[in-house]
C-alpha cells in the first residue's frame, strides 16, 4: 500500500492546505508580535497536532513539508528544519499510535515538547554546521521563553487543527469503542449471550420448577 492510497485525498487537502496556512501566518504576522520579548511559533505546534490526530505517518510527512516550507521561507538550509520536525510528528504519532492518550492535557505537554525539540535541536545543528550562532546564557532564555509561550497556545492551536481535520479523518476503531463505554455501551468482557440477551438474573427460577 502506497502512502497515498494509506492517507484519504480528502485529509491529504486539509492538511496541505493547513500547513500552507500556518506558515504563511507564522512569518507574516506572528513573528511580528513579541511576548515576553520572544516569537511564538505555532508551526511546530500544528505539525504536534497532526501527529496527535493523525498518527506518525501523516505526523512524519506533515513535519516534513511544513519545515521545508519554513526553511524555504526564512532562506535558510534547506532540510535542518525538516529533519526537526519529522522528528516531531514522527514521536507525536506514535505516542497516539501507543497510548492513545485521551487527557485533555497532552496537547499542552506536547506542544512545550516540541517547541523544544525545534529550539534546542536547531541550535545544536547549527553549531554543528559551523554557523555562527553563539551559544549563550540569552540564548538560553529566549529558548525557555519560548517554550514557555509555545505551552500557553499548545492547546488552542490543537483545537483549530482538530477543528480543521477531524471531519477528513477515517473512523478508528479504538476512539468507537471508548465512546461505547463512556455512553453506556456494553464492555467487551461480556460474554456473546449477554450480549444478544443482556444480564442473566440469578434470583429467578424457569418456569415449572
Amino acid at each position: 500500500m502506497t502512502v497515498a492510497e494509506s492517507i484519504p485525498t480528502k485529509l491529504i487537502v486539509r492538511i496541505a492546505l493547513l500547513s500552507l496556512f500556518a506558515v504563511l501566518v507564522q512569518e507574516t504576522v506572528i513573528s511580528k508580535i513579541s511576548i515576553f520579548g520572544v516569537d511564538a511559533d505555532i508551526t511546530p505546534l500544528v505539525v504536534m497536532s497532526v501527529g496527535l490526530l493523525c498518527g506518525s505517518l501523516t505526523g512524519a510527512i506533515t513535519g516534513f513539508f511544513i519545515g521545508l516550507m519554513v526553511d524555504t521561507v526564512l532562506v535558510q538550509t534547506l532540510g535542518i528544519t525538516s529533519l526537526l520536525y519529522i522528528t516531531i510528528g514522527y514521536w507525536t504519532g506514535r505516542l497516539r499510535e501507543l497510548r492513545d492518550p485521551a487527557h485533555g492535557l497532552v496537547p499542552v505537554a506536547c506542544g512545550a515538547a516540541a517547541t523544544a525539540v525545534a529550539g534546542i535541536g536547531m541550535t545544536v545543528i547549527q553549531f554543528l554546521l559551523g554557523v555562527d550562532a553563539p551559544v549563550s546564557l540569552l540564548l538560553a532564555q529566549q529558548i525557555f521563553l519560548t517554550i514557555l509561550v509555545n505551552t500557553l497556545i499548545a492547546l488552542p492551536v490543537y483545537a483549530v487543527v482538530r477543528r480543521i481535520i477531524n471531519p477528513a479523518l477515517p473512523d478508528d476503531p479504538r476512539r468507537r469503542r471508548r465512546r461505547a463505554y463512556t455512553t453506556g455501551g456494553l464492555s467487551p468482557l461480556q460474554s456473546p449471550s449477554q450480549r444478544l440477551t443482556g444480564p442473566i438474573n440469578r434470583g429467578t427460577t424457569p418456569a415449572g420448577r
